[in-house]
């Protein structure tokens, strides 16, 4: 077993034994044996967060069997991403974004990096790139700013990276799942992210989780 597939191996076992209410989008390992994900910018034509960098997904259809099953569906729709290349691992808990629409994080492996080539939807995706996961825990091109959402201050935090001659800007809740992403794959949690409630960065996690609950709670009453 080479050090690419034992990385893979202890990923998806952390992941197993992992529970929620935490995130991990998809990931694949880059050429140093470290973990990337695949990120994408959406299409400058959309009419809701139009050129923003976000995780491939979409809304589910009414044909989907379950959260998996859409996740694959729109990778593939949005990147090109063939399911067979994915190794599902685990359905996390939902996040509830500012629009109050309910985001739920499905974790894919994918199993050949190789074999996937990106195919964007025009429409719907104007660049694919990757980005090492373990960038989310420091703070090199990292800045924060405070903002206060439904009474609640907390710290928005952005990440400049740039690939391929592009520069883009990762943030609001994207980069919030991949810090804790990256908190969880690595077990290092950083101040920016889970010190006191006092730095806004706790708190943007309880903010976020009791938001969850309380959208999910009514509409299910």
């Amino acid at each position: 077993m080479d050090s690419e597939d034992l990385t893979l191996k202890i990923l998806a076992e952390e992941l197993r034994l992992y529970k929620p209410p935490h995130s991990i989008p998809f990931n694949n390992p880059g050429e140093n044996g470290d973990l990337h994900v695949i990120l994408t910018k959406r299409s400058s034509t959309l009419s809701s967060h139009s050129g923003e960098v976000s995780l491939p997904g979409g809304k589910r259809e009414e044909g989907d069997a379950d959260d998996i099953e859409t996740a694959m569906r729109e990778a593939k729709e949005e990147i090109g991403l063939d399911p067979s290349l994915v190794n599902a691992v685990t359905v996390l808990e939902p996040f509830v974004n500012k629009r109050g629409m309910i985001v739920v994080p499905v974790v894919g492996i994918l199993s050949d990096k190789k074999a996937f080539v990106p195919a964007p939807n025009a429409s719907e995706v104007e660049a694919v790139f990757d980005t090492p996961l373990e960038m989310f825990l420091k703070d090199e091109n990292r800045r924060a700013e405070e903002r206060e959402w439904m009474g609640d201050k907390y710290l928005l935090h952005y990440f400049d990276y740039e690939a391929e001659n592009e520069r883009y800007v990762i943030w609001a809740l994207t980069a919030g799942i991949l810090i804790r992403t990256a908190s969880i794959v690595y077990q290092r949690h950083q101040p920016f992210w889970s010190g006191s409630p006092n730095s806004g960065a706790g708190l943007l996690t309880r903010i976020w989780h009791d938001k969850s609950r309380e959208f999910l709670e009514g509409t299910l009453s």
